[in-house]
């Protein structure tokens, strides 16, 4: 399951082991292209958190961790970025992204 993010609201990420987050906005093609790999990829980890973010509703979130570019998974370790991938990826290079931050 995928949590979305409201209101520049980041404390949910924050309190999670493990917290994958797709920086996205409705309009863009690649973004809409990655969603049903994250969303796979929330079924599959039960000790991972996923959480979507729009960025057009989310500008704060967005700024505060310069994304420029979407889509942009952040992966995060106890409310600390680790990781970023910029643009659309693959399931298997998603999975490697997350695995490497457990």
């Amino acid at each position: 399951m995928i949590t979305e993010i409201k209101n520049n609201d980041f404390q949910a990420v924050e309190k999670e082991k493990i917290a994958v987050v797709d920086f996205n906005a409705t309009w863009c093609g690649p973004c809409r292209m990655l969603a049903p790999i994250i969303e796979e990829l929330s079924e599959e980890y039960d000790d991972v958190e996923f959480f979507a973010c729009d960025v057009d509703d989310n500008g704060e979130l967005a700024m505060k961790f310069g994304i420029q570019s979407i889509p942009a998974v952040g992966i995060f370790k106890e409310g600390k970025l680790v990781n970023m991938a910029v643009g659309f990826r693959p399931k298997a290079a998603m999975k490697s992204l997350i695995d490497e931050a457990k």
